[in-house]
């Protein structure tokens, strides 16, 4: 198992290829459960079918696509990615992942391996028709349950059964793909970084800690609204200014800290009229960190600033929660051959944390999982404008390899 041998430049090619077959002059438009994403899905398969060693081939219970390369023993490295886009997205947010593992397994499934080896595409990480992002992987991990998507619609009305169905899939049969990751003792997920941190170190490639936890709230402020001319600023009960001084708060807080996000997303106030000011204001806040103790401690100030400023502009607050999820570590050993496998390919390394949630933070909840990042150009993903330099993306593909390949030595053991 020789790391030269693999065709980052293939790679390359592909996604440029894939680009061409369901993309345009707006994006890219493979959005899951779709005629498009469905034909880039034959696309992929063409190109498994091709691969000297790949001897089963596979769409499981959630949509999922499988390739396996069977080893020496059934213990089972992922390779894994969706090639599933958002509306007008990008050209590598997703297949980049697929289409690096598709080099990968071109590359090791013919070799004699100490263990199996499995590509797995997974179906509609991004949730961009129906809003349940990770669906597949999810389903895999049985964090998502049938019963709590049932009711989902898309802009047109359609119901989520109805269209899994036009694609062969049962939803109250999802979870039945869990037993394909009976054997599974690692998962690896190579990904654009979708954010500054590599292009400002000047860096290509960076080891994934993990993904942030996230909780996310709306916050709402009640005064009273009155005339903007007949009230003295120093009797006013206004909402929004209370709001307003919160989310700096909240934005000065997270800056003192190390590598922590807090957001505030929108705004709403009421009357919302020029001759008024606002007796009423609610705002999100979403905050994510990798560490939960940090995480905690980050919403219990925030919610002190809060009641504080409230008291001090005269309005009431409340805290509502909207949604959160734990932060998900990645495994020690897997960062530190993917820290290798970056220093290898490209003399350098940096760990960072993950914002975006991805597929693996539904495997690391069953087994060790790491990502490797690559260099996303000004930050920019979600968009047609996403970019990453093709000498880095070449790069990304190499150090897939080489992680796999330490990973399989490893795992044999």
């Amino acid at each position: 198992m020789q790391a030269e041998q693999v065709d980052a430049r293939r790679a390359v090619e592909e996604l440029k290829e894939l680009a061409d077959l369901t993309g345009g002059p707006d994006g890219a438009r493979r959005v899951a459960w779709t005629d498009e994403w469905a034909k880039a899905r034959e696309w992929l398969r063409g190109k498994l079918e091709e691969i000297d060693g790949v001897t089963e081939i596979q769409t499981d219970q959630a949509g999922n696509l499988w390739a396996t390369a069977p080893g020496e023993s059934e213990k089972t490295v992922l390779l894994g990615g969706h090639i599933d886009s958002v509306p007008n997205g990008g050209w590598l947010d997703g297949c980049l992942n697929t289409i690096a593992a598709l080099e990968v397994m071109r590359v090791l499934a013919p070799q004699q391996r100490p263990v199996t080896l499995r590509l797995v595409d997974w179906a509609d990480e991004e949730g961009a028709r129906f809003g349940r992002s990770l669906f597949g992987s999810g389903a895999a991990a049985g964090t998502l349950k049938p019963d709590d998507v049932r009711g989902l619609k898309d802009r047109d009305g359609v119901a989520l059964p109805d269209a899994l169905a036009e694609h062969g899939v049962d939803l109250d049969r999802v979870n039945e793909a869990g037993r394909q990751l009976e054997n599974a003792v690692a998962y690896l997920e190579l990904h654009i970084e979708q954010g500054p941190v590599l292009e400002r170190m000047n860096l290509p490639l960076g080891a994934v800690l993990g993904t942030f936890g996230v909780k996310r709230h709306v916050v709402r402020f009640t005064g009273q609204h009155a005339h903007s001319g007949s009230t003295p600023m120093d009797v006013r009960r206004d909402a929004f200014i209370a709001a307003a001084r919160s989310a700096i708060a909240f934005r000065d807080d997270a800056a003192s800290r190390d590598d922590v996000r807090a957001t505030t997303g929108f705004v709403n106030v009421r009357p919302a009229i020029v001759t008024a000011f606002n007796g009423w204001c609610e705002m999100s806040l979403d905050q994510r960190a990798l560490d939960a103790g940090v995480l905690a401690d980050m919403l219990a100030k925030a919610k002190e600033a809060s009641e504080r400023i409230a008291e001090e502009e005269g309005v009431s607050v409340e805290w509502e929660k909207v949604w959160e999820i734990e932060p998900i570590p990645f495994d020690e050993e897997l960062i530190a051959f993917a820290e290798e496998a970056c220093n290898e390919v490209s003399g350098s390394s940096h760990r960072l944390p993950s914002g975006p949630l991805h597929d693996a933070a539904e495997m690391a909840r069953l087994m060790p999982t790491v990502m490797l990042f690559v260099k996303s150009l000004r930050g920019l993903s979600h968009t047609k404008d996403e970019d990453t330099p093709e000498e880095d993306l070449e790069m990304s593909v190499q150090a897939l390899h080489r992680l796999a390949v330490r990973t399989m030595e490893w795992a044999k053991k």
